[in-house]
């Protein structure tokens, strides 16, 4: 009897220790071997007993198999026994050192530091469960990922390599920190040097590599549509549309009834036009103009009624939803909707009948409103525009129905006027445009630069966006607590403004932070400032990282870049999915006269619209870069001009000027001397010399590498760069003196 005593209470410690072991990593599994190897059991007998031990714990609930004989800590051992480390649950952002982040679901605190060792099965974008290490004194926050909760990235696109009998994929992407490991039996006829799709099945315990297969086989790295198609789909961006909706797209018809013109308020007669890119088949918005006979302008923002032809619902609009906007890409455009509906049936092309959704404005001669009408209409373009054509008779030179286009012109200057006197911060950006040949290599590049012409449709667009949503969401308005789309725009980021504030102070210029309004000024004043300015981009680039990125939302909170209270987007639902949420909306409350939509399930698309923006931007960086690179790939050798646009411990980056490319000087490639990084004063120091490179010099550089693989690009700085700082240095040290 006493020795059947002692052997129970053996096991009782036995089952404790076990507990205890499950209990400080709850969510890791392991096995009999596993839990033996921590206790220290080498023999036979004991082993057994583990082995047992941990099938009564799990019959008992304490433990979870989550697979054959491999255990966690189940619901009723977390409830008796409970972790003793702290756990927080986020979303990873892996960085290409292996090293990643975790990004709090709570928002409370700093994000979470996890070294490379600690990551575990984690990938970028994952959501995970952190165990979190006991902070000391003024660390920052650090942990372990000890579970995987949703896998984010699923497929990958890589190059195949076949080597000793192996095959691994290597990802694209930098922040992929393994390769991916493909059995024999899973290559799908892929070849060793062929870009791939490869699908992550399996990620075994003791791997340092998942498994995956091969699902697709792109082409032969290099060629431009296996590049192209390459970023789509690690994006996992769809190229082609199902057949279900192109069957339904055929089926939309053409012709537009009588029955539903006479629904609409008729603008065919009036003058209308569209201006556009020379490249445009997408045409969203047109503008009309007529004088009213009380000498006021009655001017028309016409927008294209896709809500009519595509039902919520349908196969057409779930695809869009998906989507959430259309993608440009250098060499091409991947549309939110099919080909019949986005450059036919719903496109505002001149000469053809049209069904639009319009505001309409009646206006003076300084663009003060006097009235506005918002509701479905019909209208007949009698002339597409190119910005230039447009950008050629503001400038004085000829063109049709010149009178009428500095008519809008004036209008909109005025408007343009007025919203920077209300506070609307006056950002430009310049994007690099390439001119390619009949297989698409870029044989040449220019910078877009926006100009009045540009302005003159922003304008009226602005104006038309803003007055919907101040129609719909204003207090005082009968749908003011209807839900409705927003696009939004948060204050600056302190952080991120202290550090702009001392970037510019370093480079001789300075700001007022002590209002909004104050703010605003110094931002515009220093656009000025910079105009023609070696640090020119670099400023503006900066200015713009300082600001929060706009979203759309349910929750109305204004535009702080627009000064709008209220605004949204309503003028391009042929490209953005959130404007034909917007259109319905509107057909709802003010058409219909229905009561509010479920906020819950509007927010939740605006949520998925904001990151497939957010995506689709990525993707058309990503395709400029290749670009880019693959510009630079003949040009080996070859001496540039350049602005020094960022500085870090690995060495300068300089962008080229005129083709905007961006790539490395590493500091081994600095002449003359071993520099030293500033980083606080955003510059390197040479050690002997003292010579100081900082941001915004300019330099000159000779083209050294490029992968373009890797959409990278170094350069090595020449001896001869004239040894001068930036004019914003300038101007510090002579201030200093005085």
């Amino acid at each position: 009897m006493a020795k059947k005593k002692k052997i129970e209470n053996k096991l009782s410690t036995f089952t404790s220790v076990i507990l205890g072991i499950f209990a400080d990593q709850p969510f890791r599994p392991k096995n009999y071997k596993q839990v033996c190897k921590i206790m220290g059991i080498k023999d036979q007998a004991g082993k057994d007993v583990v082995y047992n031990l941990l099938i009564d714990l799990k019959n008992k609930g304490l433990l979870q198999e989550v697979r054959p004989y491999s255990y966690v800590m189940g619901p009723q051992g977390m409830a008796q026994f409970g972790p003793k480390t702290k756990y927080v649950e986020g979303t990873v952002e892996m960085k290409s050192t292996g090293k990643a982040y975790v990004v709090r679901d709570d928002g409370d605190g700093e994000d979470i530091f996890i070294a490379a060792a600690d990551t575990g099965k984690a990938l970028h974008g994952d959501r995970v469960r952190v165990a979190m290490f006991p902070k000391r004194n003024n660390s920052k926050p650090e942990g372990e990922i000890v579970e995987v909760l949703e896998r984010k990235h699923t497929e990958f696109v890589g190059v195949l390599s076949i080597s000793h009998g192996y095959v691994f994929v290597r990802p694209d992407v930098e922040w992929m920190p393994v390769d991916i490991f493909v059995p024999r039996g899973d290559l799908n006829g892929a070849k060793d040097g062929m870009k791939v799709i490869v699908h992550l099945t399996d990620w075994p315990d003791g791997s340092g590599n998942p498994f995956g297969e091969i699902v697709r086989v792109l082409g032969k790295p290099g060629e431009n549509d296996v590049e192209m198609e390459s970023i789509l789909a690690a994006h996992d961006y769809p190229i082609e549309f199902p057949e279900e909706v192109e069957r339904e797209a055929a089926q939309i018809p053409i012709k537009i009834s009588d029955t539903e013109i006479k629904k609409r308020r008729d603008f065919r007669k009036t003058f209308t036009i569209t201006i556009d890119p020379a490249d445009a088949k997408d045409f969203d918005d047109a503008i009309s103009l007529q004088k009213m006979k009380n000498g006021h302008w009655e001017v028309g923002v016409h927008i294209a009624d896709v809500s009519h032809y595509v039902q919520k619902g349908s196969a057409i609009d779930k695809e869009a939803l998906d989507r959430g906007t259309s993608v440009y890409l250098v060499d091409r455009t991947i549309p939110m909707l099919p080909e019949k509906l986005c450059n036919n049936v719903c496109s505002l092309r001149p000469d053809e009948e049209k069904l639009t959704f319009s505001v309409v404005f009646e206006m003076d001669d300084d663009a003060k409103i006097y009235d506005k009408w918002i509701g479905k209409t019909i209208i007949k373009s009698c002339r597409r525009y190119t910005y230039e054509e447009v950008q050629t008779m503001i400038e004085g030179g000829p063109g049709d129905y010149k009178d009428e286009i500095l008519t809008f012109h004036s209008l909109a200057t005025k408007l343009r006027e007025k919203r920077m006197e209300a506070g609307s911060i006056n950002f430009h950006s310049e994007e690099v445009r390439f001119i390619l040949d009949e297989n698409k290599k870029p044989i040449d590049t220019y910078v877009r630069v926006q100009n009045e012409s540009h302005e003159l449709i922003e304008d009226f667009m602005l104006l038309a966006n803003r007055t919907v949503a101040e129609t719909f969401g204003q207090a005082g308005s009968k749908w003011s607590n209807y839900t409705f789309v927003y696009r939004v725009h948060d204050e600056p980021n302190p952080e991120k403004l202290n550090k702009f504030m001392l970037l510019i102070s370093r480079l001789g210029y300075s700001m007022n932070l002590s209002n909004r309004t104050t703010l605003v000024n110094s931002y515009n004043k220093l656009f000025e400032d910079v105009e023609g300015k070696g640090e020119k981009n670099l400023i503006q680039t900066v200015a713009l990282r300082t600001m929060a990125k706009a979203v759309y939302s349910t929750d109305n909170i204004g535009h702080y870049g627009l000064a709008f209270d209220y605004y949204t987007h309503f003028t391009s639902p042929i490209r953005r999915y959130p404007d034909l949420m917007v259109h319905r909306l509107i057909e709802r409350y003010l058409i219909e006269n229905q009561g509010s939509v479920n906020k819950k399930e509007y927010e939740e698309m605006c949520v998925h619209a904001s990151e497939m923006e957010k995506q689709a931007e990525e993707m058309e960086r990503q395709s400029i870069k290749y670009k880019q690179a693959e510009y630079l790939q003949d040009k080996i050798g070859q001496v540039f001009e350049g602005l020094v646009s960022g500085v870090s411990k690995w060495g300068l980056f300089v962008e080229l000027k005129g083709n905007k490319c961006e790539g490395m000087v590493r500091y081994e490639d600095l002449p003359g001397d071993y520099y030293y990084l500033d980083d606080d004063n955003f510059r390197v120091i040479g050690q002997e010399t003292g010579r100081v490179i900082q941001l915004g010099d300019e330099v000159r550089v000779v083209v050294k590498a490029v992968d373009l693989f890797k959409h990278r690009m170094d350069f090595e700085m020449l001896a001869d760069t004239p040894k001068k700082k930036s004019p914003g240095a300038k101007s510090r040290v002579s201030r200093q003196k005085k």
